[in-house]
């Protein structure tokens, strides 16, 4: 590695496994000092774990991303750790309730996916520009997904929380770019062992396999994560308020 990252604080969220675990073991592995968190307690824990025992730093802080308060804690415990926060990673997502085709959507679940996709999002930018306006040095990573780009049905209630993040970020480039702080987003779709719990996730990923323009269904710390180390790097400077895919080229299929 190649060190891009040495000594830069980094807050992850959803990072108990899948594309945020792997998010956080290549930042450790770029020099990052790390904060995860997840709804997950244990499982973002041993992840920590994993990382100190290889010479990294990292602390977990569990986190409810519907819930404020656990929120404020991340970042608490984040400046009590390290001093500072350098860069956001928001890759959690909660609320994501069974596929329904839009006349069946409850304002309940929308409510929901709101909730936590771009409301948490929002309050962990808020709760770290501070710091980064501080230092005049900031990378905020939100995470969308070509639903919001390119919807299928049965997602409505998701495909309209991530148009929200996509919007969410524009907003914040343009408002924070001056303070050196860049916002972007990604849109990734990288497999996970949750995909290996369930028929329909096996099927789901057996046609992404499938429909792939590279042929192959893409992993979290080697394929999507490298996009990731780039927007929270000092490289990726000029580069603010894009939406980008690490996906193979699946998202624009038809």
């Amino acid at each position: 590695m190649s060190g891009r990252l040495d000594g830069r604080v980094a807050i992850i969220t959803g990072a108990a496994g899948g594309i945020g675990g792997g998010a956080a073991r290549r930042f450790a592995d770029e020099g990052a000092l790390l904060t995860l968190s997840d709804i997950n307690g244990a499982r973002v824990e041993a992840v920590a774990q994993e990382i100190r025992d290889k010479g990294g730093r990292a602390i977990a802080v569990p986190c409810d991303i519907d819930v404020p308060e656990q929120i404020d804690a991340v970042v608490d415990a984040t400046v009590q750790e390290y001093g500072t926060v350098d860069i956001l990673a928001n890759i959690a997502q909660g609320g994501l309730s069974e596929h329904k085709l839009l006349e069946e959507a409850t304002a309940a679940e929308v409510l929901t996916s709101y909730r936590t996709g771009p409301l948490q999002s929002m309050l962990f930018m808020q709760r770290c520009l501070p710091y980064m306006k501080e230092r005049g040095y900031g990378r905020v990573i939100n995470t969308a997904s070509g639903a919001a780009i390119s919807p299928s049905p049965g997602f409505s209630a998701y495909a309209m929380a991530k148009s929200a993040v996509m919007g969410l970020t524009r907003v914040a480039s343009r408002e924070w770019g001056r303070y050196g702080i860049t916002t972007n987003t990604f849109l990734p779709v990288g497999r996970s062992d949750g995909f290996d719990l369930t028929e329909q996730g096996r099927a789901a990923a057996a046609q992404i396999e499938t429909i792939s323009p590279v042929g192959r269904f893409g992993m979290p710390y080697e394929d999507v994560a490298p996009l990731l180390v780039f927007l929270a790097s000092e490289e990726s400077g000029y580069i603010n308020g894009q939406a980008i895919g690490a996906d193979g080229g699946i998202t624009f299929i038809a």
